[in-house]
Order: C-alpha cells, then structure tokens, then sequence
C-alpha cells in the first residue's frame, strides 16, 4: 500500500513541481534580484545596478531570467527526488552482503528467515528477491511440475518482479535529461536578445554606452544561467544513470541467485 502510494507521488510530482519552480523563479526575479536597493537610485528599470551588486546585475539579463532560474530550481528539486528515492530503492546495508546472506540462508533451506530478511532489506532489491522466494517456497511443495517447468516458472515471477521495480529506479530522469538541453538553449535565446539590442545600440552611428552595456551584460548573464543548468543537469544525469545501473546489476544478480540455487537443489 505505501509502495503505490509512493508511486502514486511520483508519478503528480512533476506536475507539482515544474509550476511551483516558474512562480519561485519569476518571485526571486522580481522581488530579490528587482530589489530597488540594489539599483541606483532605486530603480530597477533605469538605474544601473550598484557596483559589484551581483543581484542588479542579474536583474539586468531581462525577461529570459525568470525561467532560466526556474530551470536551475527544477534540476535541484528532482536532484532532491531522486537522491531520496534511490538510497529507499537501494534499501538498508550493503545490497552485495544482502544477496550474499541470502544465498546463505536458501542453501541451508531457511527460506523463512530468507523472506525475513528482505523485508528487512526494504529495498528494490529485497522486493524482486522476495517475489522469486516467495515462489521459490510454492514450487518447492509443488509435486505436479517437472523440474524444468518450476524453473522457468521461477524465473518468469523473478522477471515479473523486476520489470515493476526498474521504471521507478528511472522514473523523473527525462526531466533532467530534458532540463540539460533546456537550459542551453533558453540561455541562447536570452544571449540572442541581448546582443540585438548590443547592435542596436551601435546602429545609429555614435554608440549609446548605456545600451551597449545593457545588451552585453544581459547576453552574458544568461549565457551564464543556461550553461549553469544544463551543466548541472548532465552531471546529475550520470551521477542517478550510474546508481541505477549498479541497482540493476544487484537485482538481476539477487534474481540469478534465487533460480540457481533452486535449480541445484532440486
């Protein structure tokens, strides 16, 4: 029940998530960076920002900000998400000794104390190797199959159980995956902007330093903010690519485990 409710959650984050990060992101552009304070003269729409203010500056990339901001805030948030889905995914203690103790544990025929433990487990891990015991100890009283049959019938319940545990592991990613070419080129556009109104500053003979310094400061700060997301993104992308991989390997190992040691017993 707490497992498809968790599921439940994940699967209306997103729509959750997404809007809130473009209010906050529109919230920090106008009330932080816009700040009167950090302008001259207090006015963040013909004042320059004050000297070194990192904020006024960043102000000053336009309209473009406030969802380069909200692509940086939704990298962070389902960094967030997946950090604490994963390490519940990955479960408790190390997942090599877990299968190792199990293994133990079906060789010596426990195969309740096997099924205790992985609900102690309480990982994705523990989920598949539970399902495959769990039919490991139907098939063993079952005397109407040969031993081929119950094999492959343990090895299809083992699959079964994996393919419900493998789309939460990957579950949110195209979001970051999404996030790392979004930033990039949202970021263009701002760059884009800036340096048209940069050459219309030039364009009408005598350059007007004041617009000049507009158009290039703003194509520079979001330059900065997209490259910063999509940066982020990528590297975050990997860092979750990698864990589920390893996750995945200690499942189809746990799954190999269980099928062979009933194959040998029996």
């Amino acid at each position: 029940m707490s497992k498809k409710s968790g599921g439940n959650f994940s699967s209306i984050f997103p729509y959750i998530a997404i809007p809130v990060a473009l209010i906050v992101g529109v919230l920090i552009y106008m009330f932080v960076l816009g700040n009167p304070a950090n302008f001259e003269g207090g006015d963040p729409h013909l004042g320059h920002p004050i000297d070194g203010n990192l904020y006024g500056t960043i102000y000053k990339g336009g309209f473009i900000v406030p969802f380069l901001i909200a692509v940086n805030i939704i990298v962070l948030t389902f960094f967030l998400e997946r950090l604490i889905s994963l390490s519940q995914a990955r479960g408790t203690g190390s997942v090599d000794k877990f299968v190792q103790n199990v293994r133990t544990l079906l060789n010596n025929g426990q195969i309740d104390a096997a099924i205790a433990a992985c609900d102690k487990q309480k990982g994705s891990v523990g989920a598949v190797m539970r399902a495959g015991l769990m039919k490991y100890k139907v098939l063993e009283t079952d005397h109407t199959m040969d031993k081929e049959t119950k094999v492959t019938a343990l090895k299809q319940e083992l699959e079964e159980a994996t393919s419900l545990e493998l789309p939460m592991l990957s579950k949110n990613l195209v979001i970051l995956s999404t996030s790392a070419s979004l930033g990039v080129l949202i970021g263009l556009l701002g760059t884009v902007s800036g340096m048209i109104k940069s050459f219309s500053a030039m364009a009408a003979g005598v350059p007007d330093p004041a617009q000049l310094s507009v158009g290039i400061s703003e194509a520079l700060v979001n330059t900065f903010l997209g490259i910063l997301a999509s940066a982020l993104a990528i590297l975050l992308y990997n860092f979750f690519s990698n864990r589920i991989d390893q996750l995945t390997y200690g499942i189809d190992e746990a799954g190999f485990s269980v099928a062979q040691t009933f194959a040998s017993k029996h």
